[in-house]
C-alpha cells in the first residue's frame, strides 16, 4: 500500500520518493546525480596514444593502443544471441595512462558541471579551408577530452551493485575507475550503463575518469562534444529490476476499459539463487503537478526464483476500468499513469522502480492516415536536430521545453528526432505535452556519408545501439513510430540494402511489436526491394516532387521526379504513407529581396531570392534548396492525395551546422523559427494551415523601403481566413478569395509608398483577423522582455530575454542592425547571446551582439541558491537603455 509520495525535479527527470513504513532506505534503489564537480581538459593533439579503433583520422598518430576489445563487452546485454556476445580480454591493459590514476594532478584543468558541451563557447572557425567547416557548425567539436571526478562508497553501500549511467557522451566514450578500464560506448547519442561494482573501494577516493574522442568529419550537422547529457550513479541491491527493465503495453483500449500487459526483467548479480516477490501497482499521474493520483489497479503478485548471474522476465496482465487516455491536444489530452514495481525478499522491499506510461491505441491506416484512440490525427510535424542553439548540445530541460512551446503555438503536434535518439528528458516533455514522436536511431548504415561517421562502427554496434534505444524509450506513449535509418545509401542497393533493412526491422519488432517501423527514403522507388521491408512508407521530398516545378528546370544535377505519393500508394496499398521530410525551404528572418518569383516555389540563388554577399535568403518563403519545395507546393501535393497521413517539415528550428546554401555560415536556414527562437514569416504560413480555427493574419514584408518609392513591392499575407482585403494608406489594393490549392494571399503589384499597410480578413463571410504594418521612425529605444519572470535558483533554469529595437512610437524597427551590450546584476549570469543570423560568427558567450532584423537574445541562468531579483540591462549607443527584472526563487 502506498503510504505517501513526495515528488521533486532534478535535471528535468521526475523522481518519486516512496515513503513506505516497511522500506529500509539502505536496501532500496538510490539514484544520484554526478553532474557537478568535474575537472576537464580537451586537446586537438594526441595526449595518450589511445583509440577505440583505427579510423581515417588516427592513421597519422603513430603507434596507438586500440581498446576495442575491452569496450565491446559493454554491448552484451543488447546482443540477443549469446554466441555473438563479446568476451573481455583476460589480461589487463599494460599501457600507462596518467589521466586515470588517483595521484594525477588535474589542478590546472578546467572545472565544469554537466551537461557540458566543450565546443559551444567557440570561437567559430571563419573562412575556408578550416578543420571544422559550415557543415558541422564551424565550432571546435573535434579533439580528445578527459573528464575526472571522485566517487564515494560508504560502508553502508558495501554489498550493493553500483552502476554508472550516462545519458549521452560525444563520442567514443571509455570509462576508467581506479585505474581500471570499465568499458565504454562509441555512439555519442545512445544512453548506456556500466557496472562499477568490481572496481569500487570503500571511502571517498575512488577516481573516475572518462575519455572522449571526437573525430573531424564525423557528422553532417553540429555534434557537440563532451558529457553533454546527464550522468548518474545508481545503487541497487544485487537483486534488482534490470536497466530499463519494465515494458508496459496497452491493448483493447476504449474509454470503458483497457488491458495492460507488463514485462519485468529482474537481474540477479548475487552469487546464489534468490527468491523474491514481485508486485506492481498502477496509479494515475499528474505530469503538471508531478503527483501520484488514485490507484488504478494491481498486477498479480508473483514469486520469482532467479539463478545467480542471470536475468529473468516475468509477464502479467490486468484490465483497468475507465482509463484516462493519452492523446495529442487540442482534441485529446496527454494523460499519464505511473507503475510502481517493488521487489521484496524475506518480507522487506529491496528495490523500487517507477515507470511512467500512457494508455492509448494507435492505428496506421493506409487510407485514413493516423488514428489515435480511434480519432483521426493529421501529422503536423517537424524535424528537430539535438542542439539547443546558443547552448549547443548540452541538454537543458527549459531550453527544450521552450522549443516545444513555440512549435505547439504554431500548431505542430509531432516531432521527428533527426537523426538520433534524444535526451531522455525530451521524451518526458513530449509525453507531458502530447507530441507524437518518431524516434530515430541512425543517419547511416554501412555506406558512409562522412569519412568518420557511424558507418565505421555499424558492423559491431547496429544491434546493441538499436536494442538499447528501443528498451529505453518504448514506455513513452508519445513515441508512435520507430525509424531505423535516414536516407541511408543502402536504399538503392537492391537485395543487400534490403537485407539490412529487414534485419533491423526484425530487431525492432522483437523488442516492440506494438509500433510500426520506417526508414526515410529520398531515392528509393516503389519497385525497389527496400521499401517492401518496412511497415510504413516515409518519403523525404519525393512526396511533393523533386526539381519538378518550372523554376527548377535549369538544374542539371540531382534527381528529377514528380510527386510520388500516388506511385507509392498504388504499390503499397496497405501501408500508411507520410513524408518524414518535406519542404527544405530557406530564409533568414526579416530579410526580403526583389524581384519576387511569380511562381509558388523556386530554388535559391543570387538571382532568385538569395544574396551570397550577405549570406541571406529572402523571407517571402518561396525559396528552397535545390531539392526542396516551398510550403505552398507541399500543401498542394498533400491536398491532392487525401490518404497522406501528414508531414514532418524540414525543419522546425534552425540548427547549428548544415547552412545550405551558404556554407561559410554557422547554422541552418531551414527552420520556421530561427536559432535564437524568433519566429520567421514561415511560422505564420504553417500556423495558418495547422490551426485553421485560430484567427490570425500576418503581413510581409516590413514597410520601410526608402529606395523603392514608386516601385512594385509585393505584399503577401498568411492567414487562416478564406478572404482578405489589403489597404495601402487606406486605399484598397483589392479583395481576394483563396481558391483551391492556394495557401497565401498575394498582392504582387503593390507600389511602395511609405505609410500603413493594413489587411482585413474574413472567414465564411465574417470578420476574422486584422493586422497593420507601418513605416517606422528612426530607432530610439531598446525593450527587454523575459519569457519567464520567475526562475528557479538551481544553476539550471533559464530565462530567455528578447531585445527589440523600437522607434519613438514603440514599433519594432525590423531592419535594425545595431550593436547591443547586455549585463546582469544579482545572483545570475548571461550564459549566451544570439540574434538568429546564420552568418554571425560572434562567439555565443559574448555580451555584445548586433541585432538582426531588430532582435537579439540573452539567455539568463540563476546561480544555485542565489535567490532574489535579477536585473538584466541592455545598452546601445544613441538609444535609450532597457531593463527587465527576473525573480530567482
Amino acid at each position: 500500500m502506498l503510504a505517501k509520495c513526495l515528488f521533486y525535479k532534478t535535471y528535468g527527470l521526475v523522481f518519486l520518493t516512496l515513503l513506505l513504513p516497511f522500506v529500509n532506505s539502505t536496501t532500496t534503489r538510490v539514484r544520484t546525480s554526478l553532474n557537478n564537480g568535474w575537472t576537464f581538459m580537451r586537446t586537438t593533439k594526441d595526449p595518450d596514444k589511445l583509440a577505440y579503433d583505427q579510423r581515417p583520422d588516427t592513421l597519422g598518430r603513430g603507434n596507438i593502443t586500440v581498446l576495442k576489445s575491452w569496450v565491446l563487452p559493454s554491448a552484451n546485454d543488447f546482443i540477443e544471441d549469446p554466441t555473438k556476445r563479446y568476451k573481455r580480454p583476460e589480461s589487463n591493459l599494460t599501457v600507462d595512462i596518467p589521466f586515470v590514476q588517483n595521484g594525477f594532478d588535474d589542478s590546472t584543468w578546467e572545472l565544469v558541471n554537466l551537461p557540458h558541451d566543450w565546443a559551444i563557447k567557440g570561437p567559430f572557425y571563419a573562412g575556408d579551408p578550416v578543420v571544422v567547416g559550415g557543415g558541422m557548425g564551424r565550432l571546435p567539436s573535434q579533439g580528445i577530452a578527459w573528464y575526472r571526478r571522485k566517487l564515494s562508497m560508504a560502508t553502508a553501500d558495501e554489498g550493493k551493485t553500483v552502476y554508472l549511467d550516462i545519458d549521452g557522451a560525444m563520442s567514443y566514450a571509455m570509462v576508467w575507475l581506479n585505474g581500471n578500464l570499465v568499458g565504454g560506448w562509441p555512439y555519442g547519442y545512445n544512453s548506456f550503463r556500466l557496472d562499477l561494482t568490481p572496481y569500487l573501494v570503500p571511502g571517498d577516493n575512488n577516481q573516475l575518469a572518462i575519455r572522449l574522442d571526437n573525430p573531424t568529419d564525423s557528422s553532417r550537422w553540429y555534434p557537440g562534444g563532451g558529457l553533454y547529457r546527464n550522468v548518474w550513479l545508481t545503487k541497487v541491491s544485487p537483486v534488482h529490476i534490470a536497466q530499463w527493465g519494465t515494458y508496459i503495453t496497452t491493448r483493447v483500449v476504449s474509454t470503458d476499459s483497457a488491458t495492460l500487459d507488463l514485462v519485468v526483467q529482474v537481474d540477479n548479480k548475487a552469487s546464489n539463487t534468490q527468491l523474491v516477490e514481485l508486485a506492481t501497482t498502477i496509479y494515475t499521474f499528474n505530469a503538471a503537478t508531478e503527483r501520484v493520483g488514485e490507484k488504478a489497479g494491481d498486477f498479480p503478485t508473483r514469486d520469482v526464483t532467479i539463478l545467480p548471474d542471470q536475468k529473468q522476465s516475468i509477464n502479467s496482465s490486468i484490465k483497468i476500468r475507465n482509463p484516462r487516455l493519452w492523446g495529442p491536444p487540442p482534441s485529446q489530452a496527454p494523460n499519464l499513469y505511473i507503475a510502481i514495481t517493488q521487489l521484496s525478499a524475506d518480507g522487506k522491499v529491496i528495490d523500487t522502480y517507477k515507470t511512467i506510461f500512457g494508455v492509448r491505441a494507435i492505428t496506421y491506416d493506409a487510407n485514413q492516415g493516423l488514428l489515435v484512440n480511434g480519432k483521426h490525427v493529421p501529422i503536423q510535424g517537424v524535424n528537430q536536430h539535438h542542439d539547443l542553439g546558443a547552448l549547443g548540445s548540452a541538454f537543458n530541460i527549459r531550453a527544450a521545453e521552450r522549443q516545444l512551446e513555440v512549435l505547439q503555438d504554431m500548431g505542430c503536434n509531432a516531432i521527428r528526432m533527426a537523426h538520433n535518439p534524444p535526451a531522455p528528458e525530451l521524451l518526458e516533455l513530449t509525453d507531458k505535452m502530447g507530441f507524437l514522436v518518431v524516434d530515430e536511431i541512425f543517419d547511416c548504415w554501412e555506406r558512409a556519408k562522412t569519412s568518420s561517421d557511424f558507418h565505421l562502427i555499424f558492423p559491431n554496434w547496429q544491434e546493441p545501439d538499436l536494442r538499447s534505444m528501443l528498451r529505453r524509450d518504448r514506455n513513452h506513449p508519445s513515441v508512435i513510430i520507430w525509424s531505423i535509418g535516414n536516407e541511408v545509401g543502402e536504399q538503392t542497393t537492391g537485395v543487400s540494402g534490403a537485407a539490412i533493412a529487414e534485419r533491423l526491422h526484425n530487431i525492432v519488432r522483437e523488442e516492440d511489436p506494438t509500433r510500426q517501423v520506417m526508414a526515410s527514403m529520398n531515392a528509393a522507388q516503389p519497385n525497389m526491394s527496400f521499401p517492401a521491408k518496412l511497415d510504413l512508407i516515409s518519403l523525404n521530398y519525393q512526396g511533393e516532387g523533386i526539381r519538378d516545378a518550372p523554376a527548377y528546370s535549369h538544374l542539371t544535377t540531382g534527381i528529377h521526379t514528380p510527386p510520388m505519393y500516388p506511385a507509392f500508394h498504388a504499390k503499397f496499398p496497405q501501408a500508411m504513407i507520410f513524408s518524414s521530410e518535406t519542404a527544405a525551404a530557406l530564409s533568414t528572418r526579416g530579410t526580403y529581396f526583389f524581384p519576387v518569383t511569380d511562381g509558388i516555389s523556386a530554388p535559391v540563388n543570387d538571382s532568385s531570392g538569395g544574396n551570397s554577399a550577405l549570406q541571406q535568403v529572402s523571407a517571402y518563403e518561396l525559396y528552397t534548396a535545390d531539392f526542396g519545395s516551398s510550403p505552398d507546393k507541399v500543401f498542394s501535393s498533400q491536398d491532392h492525395a487525401s490518404y497522406v497521413a501528414g508531414e514532418f517539415v524540414w525543419s522546425g528550428w534552425d540548427y547549428l551546422g548544415e547552412p545550405t546554401p551558404y556554407y561559410s555560415s554557422r547554422s541552418s536556414y531551414f527552420g520556421m523559427i530561427d536559432l535564437a527562437g524568433f519566429k520567421k514569416d514561415r511560422f505564420f504560413l504553417y500556423q495558418s494551415r495547422w490551426r485553421p480555427n485560430h484567427p490570425m493574419a500576418h503581413i510581409l514584408p516590413h514597410w520601410n523601403w526608402p529606395d523603392r518609392i514608386g516601385q512594385i513591392t509585393p505584399v503577401h499575407v498568411f492567414s487562416s481566413a478564406d478572404e482578405a482585403e489589403l489597404f495601402v494608406n487606406g486605399i484598397s489594393q483589392g479583395r481576394q478569395n483563396k481558391t483551391a490549392y492556394e495557401y497565401r494571399f498575394r498582392w504582387d503589384k503593390v507600389v511602395y509608398q511609405p505609410g500603413d499597410l493594413q489587411v482585413l480578413t474574413y472567414k465564411q463571410g465574417k470578420a476574422w483577423a486584422n493586422e497593420t504594418v507601418r513605416t517606422t521612425y528612426p530607432a530610439s529605444q531598446l525593450r527587454l522582455t523575459a519569457d519567464r519572470s520567475v526562475i528557479i535558483a538551481d544553476g539550471l533554469d533559464l530565462s530567455f530575454v528578447k531585445l527589440e529595437i523600437l522607434d519613438s512610437r514603440g514599433d519594432l524597427v525590423r531592419f535594425a542592425d545595431t550593436a547591443v551590450t547586455f549585463s546582469v546584476s544579482g545572483g545570475a549570469e548571461i550564459v549566451a547571446t544570439d540574434n538568429g543570423n546564420p552568418a554571425d560568427l560572434t562567439a555565443f558567450p559574448s555580451k555584445t551582439r548586433k541585432t538582426f532584423s531588430g532582435l537579439a537574445l540573452a539567455i539568463i541562468r540563476a546561480k544555485p541558491k542565489f535567490g532574489g531579483p535579477i536585473i538584466v540591462s541592455a545598452t546601445s549607443d544613441g538609444l535609450s537603455a532597457a531593463q527587465v527584472t527576473i525573480q530567482a526563487v
